[in-house]
């Protein structure tokens, strides 16, 4: 057969993943098989493809694709995520080059740009996904904006409103001044930075008095509306039922008494501002003290800031701690480690700020979703992660889930009358408005008098629902789709996302299917660069993957993620990772192009060492096949990977090849190559998971087949008990002939000339192997003999000796002299080994670690004195 020369990744690519598209491989119906779904983890809609996506969604596919080939019903859903804050932002910023002010549009006018933005860039990261060969079901492609994904969130909503679970209140949330919304705990991340400590002076009023009070924050000092110190503090006793001036506002406050102030910490006493820190909001409803809010929404002073107003929250600060330094207020200041939190989306400080939000409560909807992971229900992998997750779950708060963006599902509370608390929560508008009438009493209300919250909800809030609403689950909750595909099977994501996500999904999933929503959790690692930095765009460490797939094929990439990055640990990503997958591919592919170059005839008759060879090869595919799967089960990827490279690399093209390939000018026989093409559609089906165009290419190149035999659909082979003993002999017969092929190399001994091999077989190995050694080592004669042979070369595999008889064909005592000078030297390092072992100091003060390998080195040396020793004997 014709089989190209070179392996074209772009043009195999481009073939197989149209082939399959267009034959529909990928789609999945509901069917009497048993089905293995996965959900994606949906990429946010403003997102391109990065290197944990090439990660995730490798791990995915190689799972889907081997369902697949295992006769499951495998359906994997694709889509996206509308990303509330970050596409939002990213239309702001478009309407503002245009020069359009996104205050001066209506809700529906700003929608139609933020849809325009989004179909004209949200499908981008999917396409990228095809060229990593991503086997979605495309047809199944979702987006948590889409109007039945909206109106299942809507949905659950009203439903959680009602069971009492969903609340609205007042209370401190983390504001982000760029994004100008809300946002939950587990958005906000802690950074430790460099900061300082202020010390400034508040006078007593009334006297000449005055107390020092320490602040990271001294702009601050314009909403404080007390002075708190410990009761137990006999240094203030004095200051009892006082009241202190704030300095440059010249606000008169109180001097409370609490606990809850530090005796040791700073001056041992505490301003007080309840608009801006969550334990002195805590401190002000205790105490009854006055909210004072100093900042507009984007974190700018407004009036309370007096001069300061307008201006921005750190410049206000540097500003503020010029005019204390010149009015001797600020009496020093010391360095000092903040953490502080920041926006995961805008990476904006956040601003603790008293808000009207709303809010679910977590904890009681948590406990089925904590016990389902600790009773092992759902499984997650690592294992290491369990605790954690408890910790999270055990210590669970509500979750902030509104946000003061337009994009996104708007929250179905309806307003009516004059104050903020008459409402109704209500799937429609006229629901709304017939729930209005029966609760105001007044009949006469009509849709004018009501006025939608403004609000979105959390994009969280939706994604929470993704392996429910995906099949139409929340809305239709009885139908053939979801009660066939749900619960999942397994989910692939981040740690990172662990809480965000994960446990909401499950959290979902029992309250809304009494069900959990997968069988197992892969967390997989972080992909950092080889100086364990996380890869971004601000460090440039990140490379393109679409170079990346340019570069090396997106087979040779996809290898390249997956042989460093166990379960649940990092992956140290290196481009010649991918420079390694893409040697494996074109390995794979010359090994063929070998196989496809030999002649066959039906006369010829099969040689014992290929029929040897090719029983070996099987046990050895069933060993490994035993291996890989295990690694499977155990979510080890990238240990069946190594299983699976080892096997075709080694064992295969580097052995089983050799040892049937038919001798120069002669023909393969029929039975031999039979059997070679059964081991390489073997070969090619637990390849094809990992590498699936190459595997494709070979697998359509061996003969002609119909749409139904291509290998996407083909069948996995079936795991079958398998002769150990065969594996074990081969394991010696391969170092025979490694030994045989040392020694041509070190003798210079052409490997065009035969030799003999002449055996003494003291351990009694099998002589099954015999003719391959004799193929593979270009034996003349293989004889067994029962004592030491003269004038030959040795060496030892296990207690058996091997000789090479060399008389005349090479000079006996030059070698021996050679032998003498190489025994010496080895004698000389064992007698410097062995003094060091002898001394005790050494031995009882150095690290087991170092004895170890002193003695391993004394091991070593010893064993290769006893050889050459025995080469010496044989010469003489």
């Amino acid at each position: 057969m014709a089989v190209a020369s070179n392996y074209i990744a772009k043009e195999v690519e481009k073939k197989w993943y149209d082939y399959w598209m267009k034959n529909g491989y990928f789609h999945s119906e509901v069917d009497e098989r048993e089905p293995y779904t996965i959900v994606i983890p949906p990429p946010n809609v403003t997102g391109v493809l990065h290197m944990g996506h090439m990660l995730n969604n490798t791990i995915q596919d190689v799972l889907i694709r081997r369902a697949r080939l295992q006769g499951y019903n495998a359906c994997w859903v694709p889509g996206t995520d509308h990303a509330s804050i970050a596409t939002e932002a990213k239309v702001v910023a478009k309407l503002r080059a245009e020069g359009i002010d996104k205050n001066e549009l209506s809700r529906e006018e700003f929608l139609k740009h933020a849809w325009d933005w989004t179909h004209k860039h949200g499908g981008i990261i999917l396409e990228q996904l095809k060229k990593l060969g991503a086997s979605c079901d495309w047809e199944r492609t979702k987006f948590t904006m889409d109007d039945d994904m909206s109106a299942s969130v809507i949905k659950v909503f009203v439903d959680l409103y009602r069971k009492g679970h969903i609340y609205r209140g007042y209370r401190m949330v983390n504001w982000d001044p760029q994004a100008k919304t809300t946002l939950s705990d587990e958005e906000v991340v802690y950074q430790e930075r460099q900061g300082h400590l202020y010390y400034l002076q508040y006078r007593i009023e009334g006297s000449n008095d005055s107390l020092t009070i320490a602040t990271t924050r001294p702009e601050t000092i314009l909403g404080d509306t007390a002075i708190c110190i410990n009761p137990n503090d006999e240094r203030f006793t004095h200051l009892k039922g006082k009241k202190a001036i704030v300095p440059l506002c010249e606000r008169s406050v109180p001097i409370i008494e609490d606990e809850y102030v530090d005796m040791e910490f700073g001056t041992g006493c505490l301003k007080v501002t309840p608009a801006h820190d969550e334990n002195d909001k805590v401190l002000g409803d205790k105490h009854n003290l006055e909210v004072i809010d100093i900042f507009h929404d984007d974190a700018t002073l407004n009036s309370y800031g007096m001069n300061y107003e307008g201006m921005d929250r750190f410049e206000a600060r540097k500003e503020i701690i010029k005019e204390l330094k010149e009015k001797g207020i600020l009496v020093k200041t010391e360095d000092h480690i903040n953490k502080v939190g920041t926006s995961e989306r805008t990476g904006a400080v956040i601003e603790p700020k008293l808000s009207d939000q709303w809010f679910l409560k977590m904890k009681e909807l948590a406990q089925p979703a904590l016990d389902a992971v600790l009773e092992k229900e759902v499984n997650l992998v690592p294992e290491k992660f369990i605790n954690t997750y408890r910790h999270w779950m055990e210590n669970v708060r509500d979750w902030n889930i509104s946000r003061q963006l337009i994009w996104g599902q708007q929250i179905p509370a309806f307003y009516y009358g004059d104050g903020k608390e008459d409402f109704v929560v209500a799937e429609t508008a006229e629901e709304a408005l017939e729930l209005a009438r029966n609760e105001s009493g007044n009949p006469e209300l009509t849709a004018a008098d009501l006025t939608r919250d403004k609000d979105a909800l959390d994009t969280w809030f939706s994604s929470w629902l993704w392996p429910i609403s995906v099949f139409n689950g929340i809305l239709e909750p009885d139908n053939k789709e979801i009660n066939y595909y749900y619960p999942t099977n397994d989910l692939v994501t981040a740690p990172e996302i662990l809480f965000f996500w994960v446990a909401r999904m499950i959290i979902a999933g029992y309250e809304y299917r009494d069900q959990k929503p997968f069988n197992n959790v892969y967390l997989t690692g972080i992909v950092r660069d080889k100086q364990r930095r996380k890869m971004s765009k601000s460090l440039g460490n990140s490379p393109d993957p679409l170079g990346l797939i340019e570069a090396y094929g997106a087979d040779g990439v996809r290898v390249g993620m997956l042989l460093s990055s166990p379960a649940g640990n990092d992956l140290m990503f290196d481009e010649d990772l991918c420079k390694q997958g893409g040697a494996f591919v074109n390995k794979i592919w010359n090994s063929f192009k070998l196989v496809s170059s030999w002649e066959v005839s039906e006369e010829a008759s099969q040689p014992e060492s290929a029929a040897i060879a090719i029983d070996w090869y099987k046990a050895k595919f069933q060993k490994s096949l035993q291996e890989i799967e295990d690694n499977y089960r155990k979510y080890r990827i990238s240990d069946a990977l190594m299983a699976t490279y080892k096997l075709v690399w080694d064992d295969y093209c580097s052995w089983f090849l050799e040892m049937v390939k038919p001798a120069y000018g002669h023909p393969m026989d029929m039975v031999t190559f039979d059997a070679v093409n059964e081991i390489l559609e073997n070969n090619l089906k637990i390849l094809h998971p990992f590498v699936p165009f190459v595997s494709e290419e070979i697998w359509q190149a061996m003969k002609e087949r119909s749409k139904e035999e291509a290998l996407i659909v083909a069948s996995w082979p079936k795991s079958e008990d398998f002769d150990a003993s065969i594996i074990e002999d081969f394991s010696v017969a391969s170092e025979v002939i490694s030994g045989i092929r040392s020694i041509r190399k070190e003798k210079n001994i052409s490997y065009k000339d035969q030799i003999e091999l002449q055996v003494l077989n003291n351990e009694k190995v099998s002589t099954k192997f015999d003719p391959v050694i004799e193929k593979l080592g270009n034996i003349s004669q293989l004889a067994y003999t029962t004592g030491q042979v003269k004038g030959a070369l040795s060496f030892r595999v296990k207690s058996n000796d091997y000789f090479i008889p060399v008389a005349g064909a090479v000079d006996v005592e030059a070698e021996k002299a050679k032998l003498e000078e190489e025994l010496k030297y080895i004698r000389g390092f064992l007698q410097s080994v062995e003094k060091k072992l002898s001394n005790e100091r050494f031995v009882s003060g150095a690290p087991a670690k170092v004895v170890e390998i002193e003695k391993q080195k004394k091991a070593d040396a010893e064993a290769k004195i006893e050889a050459i020793e025995a080469s010496i004997k044989g010469l003489s």
